[in-house]
């Protein structure tokens, strides 16, 4: 059985001193553009906690951190790219490896969560899910933004593509299906929307 934790932590590793200045689709490219949606939608919420689960190289935190005044957080399992976010100096952000699907927070303990790009790389995606439920505050938001698509390219990708590649890509599905998993795994649907292509943005309530 594959380990796609570990092949996502390789695959990042490798990728992390070209994944800023690379915008093409298989580096920073649709995180770049899920970056800007969620930071535009944040800039008008009220909140003094953030975590951002796989937050990579820190791009979100460090434009959120010059936007507001908060407590930030952020956990990758990526060394490499954790240095690179370090090396950013990013204004009240606290950086830690960790794994999604075993959040080293307290319940309760944040105002908004989010995830960037790597949804897609959760072997137990519903286990993540619960996690990022368990520590967010009551009414707190979850914001997921991720590539993936339904139907029948969903079945291919999850069942044979995936199968064969190696960089930690182990499930997609759409906004709608996305939709569907938050409410499984308790949260209110706030709104889901298309971006560009094959990129989404799902918010959640508590």
């Amino acid at each position: 059985m594959k380990n796609y934790v570990e092949l996502s932590r390789r695959h990042f590793n490798k990728q992390a001193n070209q994944y800023d200045s690379n915008t093409s689709e298989y580096y920073s490219g649709p995180a770049k553009i899920s970056c800007a949606d969620v930071q535009k939608f944040l800039l008008n919420q009220k909140y003094e906690t953030l975590l951002d689960v796989g937050c990579g190289t820190g791009c979100l935190l460090e434009h959120l951190s010059n936007c507001k005044n908060a407590e930030y957080y952020g956990l990758d399992l990526s060394e490499n790219m954790l240095e690179i976010a370090r090396s950013k100096n990013i204004k009240n952000a606290e950086l830690v490896q960790g794994y999604a699907d075993s959040l080293p927070y307290d319940d309760n303990s944040f105002d908004i969560v989010t995830c960037i790009q790597s949804f897609h790389h959760y072997p137990d995606p519903d286990k993540a899910m619960r996690e990022v439920y368990r520590v967010l505050k009551p009414n707190g938001l979850y914001i997921l933004s991720d590539t993936g698509v339904g139907g029948i390219g969903a079945w291919f990708d999850n069942n044979i593509l995936f199968k064969l590649m190696q960089s930690g890509d182990c499930h997609t599905g759409n906004r709608k299906d996305l939709a569907r998993r938050m409410e499984k795994n308790g949260f209110r649907k706030v709104k889901s929307k298309q971006l560009k292509g094959f990129i989404y943005t799902v918010i959640g309530q508590k």
